[in-house]
């Protein structure tokens, strides 16, 4: 069951509209050698600007051919990026919003707020905003598999889940080899029937999950109850692994694919177009990490044939003129350019989205006032970017296509 959401930008004060009409009298009676005098339009404000630019819907129009916060690095980005196109806010209001994921079929986008424990869903046709789930079990990264089946990474419960067509859930992962899993965070499809996740320790916190059990790396004091505010009956978890990445075969099966040595605190994931090759972001430190954790990088490895990978390296350190734009989600376009959401933390201008080439090199930069989370390509023809960035959601359309379903 869904219930209708107002955007809170679309409620207007009784003050602010009798304000609104005291303006527009005050212009009309200075009469129009004002607007005579002025030379051309003034230049669209960016998310850099003083005051920065008002992305709501009462906001100043934002560009008139290219947006002043689509930043093409190289011009090849121009071949990607749309240019009678604007970033849009389509909704706003939520406490951290992540992993955002289009159904072609349904034609709606879903994504995770995850301390509000619900998944949301944007309707394509007429911008409507619902809740879809609720509880979500504190649900992150959300994906499409190639039969349409939507995937979901689950921190409360520490596992992976397929809700069918019919409407009932498959439990897909909640442990490997006989230890629970930490809080899986980003799950991607494979065209043999696998699903390839990352599974980190982020949703060991009071705000995205639940901490351990007291004792636990993330509860180690004792301090914290984690059965506060969860139903009776709630068993609280142990984080018992490092942060790995597995593989769930057709068969039912968990495989270890990537080890916490190779890749520290693995974050969002996608294969490129051809799935030769498998990204792997890794993120920050979490909550119970007892070695360095990540440091905001980009992994890529070859995918073999029997599943197996190899020529691991780092693909960027993600350091752009100076500032850490540190990655989360990651998706591929249909030409093998990686997009990367950035969390640049207090760095304006800077959290938004990178793209880079196959070859690792930056072309191309989206800013956002906002840290963002995670992206990925929908809309009818899958040449929109849906942003989902700490209190909103954004979206922009491009010149490409994303790669692969979800």
């Amino acid at each position: 069951m869904t219930r209708e959401i107002r955007d809170p930008e679309s409620v207007i004060s009784r003050r602010a509209l009798v304000q609104g009409l005291a303006i527009a009298a005050g212009a009309t009676a200075a009469g129009s050698s004002s607007a005579l005098a002025q030379s051309g339009p003034a230049a669209p404000p960016s998310t850099v600007t003083t005051p920065p630019r008002d992305f709501s819907r009462r906001g100043a129009p934002t560009t008139y051919f290219w947006d002043p916060d689509i930043v093409a690095v190289d011009p090849a980005f121009n071949r990607l990026a749309q240019p009678n196109t604007a970033i849009k806010r389509l909704y706003t209001g939520l406490l951290w919003a992540e992993g955002p994921a289009w159904s072609s079929q349904g034609r709606y986008l879903l994504w995770s707020d995850i301390p509000k424990n619900r998944q949301m869903r944007w309707s394509e046709d007429d911008g409507h905003v619902s809740v879809f789930r609720a509880p979500s079990n504190n649900s992150n990264g959300n994906s499409f598999d190639f039969q349409g089946r939507q995937l979901s990474c689950e921190h409360l419960t520490r596992r992976v889940v397929r809700y069918e067509h019919d409407g009932t859930a498959t439990v897909l992962a909640d442990s490997y080899n006989g230890k629970k899993l930490n809080s899986p965070n980003d799950v991607a499809a494979h065209p043999d029937g696998s699903y390839w996740f990352t599974d980190p320790p982020y949703g060991g916190q009071l705000y995205e999950g639940e901490p351990d059990v007291a004792g636990g790396p993330s509860n180690a004091s004792g301090k914290l109850n984690p059965r506060i505010g969860q139903p009776a009956g709630f068993v609280p978890g142990k984080r018992e692994l490092p942060t790995n990445c597995y593989r769930i075969d057709p068969s039912g099966r968990v495989d270890l694919v990537v080890t916490e040595e190779q890749v520290p605190d693995p974050n969002g994931l996608c294969f490129s177009p051809d799935h030769k090759k498998l990204y792997i972001a890794s993120t920050g430190k979490g909550p119970g990490d007892t070695g360095p954790g990540g440091k905001g990088e980009i992994f890529v490895a070859d995918v073999g044939t029997d599943n197996k990978l190899s020529n691991f390296k780092r693909f960027s350190d993600c350091m752009v003129d100076g500032v850490k734009c540190g990655p989360d989600g990651l998706r591929c376009d249909v030409n093998g350019n990686l997009w990367a959401s950035s969390n640049a933390g207090r760095a304006v201008g800077y959290s938004g989205v990178t793209v880079w080439t196959p070859e690792g090199k930056l072309i191309g930069r989206i800013r956002l006032p906002e840290v963002c989370g995670n992206i990925c390509f929908g809309g009818p023809k899958r040449n929109r970017l849906f942003m989902a960035a700490s209190q909103s959601l954004y979206a922009v359309y491009t010149a490409t296509q994303g790669a692969g379903p979800g």
